[in-house]
């Protein structure tokens, strides 16, 4: 089959990209390179089933373009990561939203089955759990960079549930919970590869607020694989669907596995929040998915360990270095 993926040179497009090479399917790419990276898929263009297009998905006319081609478009083009939020809230919106958009009526017009990435983020400070999708939101002011992100990201579900209810596309909602693993970059607030970097770096690894606020985080191939399930799976559109692990820990936990992991003798330290991002920033208590929804349909769980994890980061780190 034809794939498109939007953000396909990114974190987890690159990945996903491997995998549906391996089993025979042809990839096209589409990254404007702004958080994505050629290198994270030059293995893959010497092959003849790849093929990476420059751009953004905010070129409409490029995106109808390329979708006409393809059975399935996986969109995962976004702007991610807290930092890059909070530093360039108007960009981030009118990506997220208009992004999608573009992306769904493409699809709509080519009789594509999409994919939208979507995130844990929906559920705001909900610290209940673990959140089923039906879970309430509970968010903070609209002037809250974090809260106007999760807004953006629950328009992108609205419309994609109205395509597939209005118009027949074929869309599904993929809720990602703290994806990580190699490729990633802590250049946009990701807290594990941050940590790994300051471990290695013998530097001080910072922990945001009390470090008692609690995460769980998903192997990238582990959610790759969700995704894949997804896509394959004749009655997954029209849902959203949690994709995350168990491995429930503090982030002062996390900080002193990663040093422990790493040998480092870096010291932990608490930064408040005000110093970390903004004024006013707001954080949530706890966030662990409910993933029966997925796992009643496809079968699909997360199968690596939380050490497994971190020793993938560790080890992708020192190889870079």
């Amino acid at each position: 089959m034809d794939y498109l993926i939007t953000g396909g040179s990114g974190f987890i497009g690159s990945h996903l990209a491997d995998a549906l090479l391996e089993r025979g399917d042809r990839v096209v790419a589409l990254d404007d390179g702004s958080t994505g990276s050629v290198d994270n898929v030059r293995h893959l263009l010497d092959q003849p089933g790849f093929e990476l297009r420059e751009g953004t998905v905010l070129d409409e006319t490029l995106v109808h373009e390329l979708a006409k081609a393809a059975d399935v478009i996986v969109h995962l083009a976004a702007a991610v990561g807290v930092k890059l939020i909070v530093d360039q809230p108007l960009r981030s919106l009118i990506t997220n939203i208009r992004g999608t958009e573009n992306v769904l009526d493409a699809a709509a017009l080519a009789d594509a089955r999409v994919l939208v990435a979507s995130t844990s983020e929906i559920y705001g400070k909900n610290a209940g759990g673990p959140l089923p999708e039906t879970s309430d939101r509970v968010l903070g002011s609209p002037f809250v960079a974090r809260w106007s992100y999760s807004e953006a990201k629950a328009v992108d579900e609205i419309l994609a549930h109205a395509y597939w209810k209005d118009r027949g596309t074929e869309a599904i909602v993929a809720r990602f919970f703290n994806c990580v693993g190699p490729r990633q970059t802590g250049a946009y607030g990701m807290v594990v590869p941050t940590l790994v970097s300051q471990a290695l770096a013998e530097e001080d690894v910072t922990v945001y607020g009390s470090g008692e606020q609690r995460r769980c985080f998903c192997h990238v191939l582990d959610t790759v694989a969700a995704v894949v399930a997804l896509l394959d799976h004749p009655d997954s559109p029209g849902d959203p669907y949690n994709v995350g692990a168990f491995n429930e820990v503090s982030m002062n936990e996390l900080a002193a596995a990663i040093v422990a992991r790493t040998g480092s003798s870096s010291r932990i330290v608490h930064v408040p929040y005000e110093v970390a991002y903004e004024e006013g920033f707001e954080d949530m208590e706890r966030r662990v998915p409910d993933i029966g929804r997925i796992v009643s349909l496809t079968g699909w769980s997360p199968k690596r360990t939380l050490d497994e994890i971190l020793d993938d980061v560790i080890e992708y780190q020192r190889a870079a270095r």
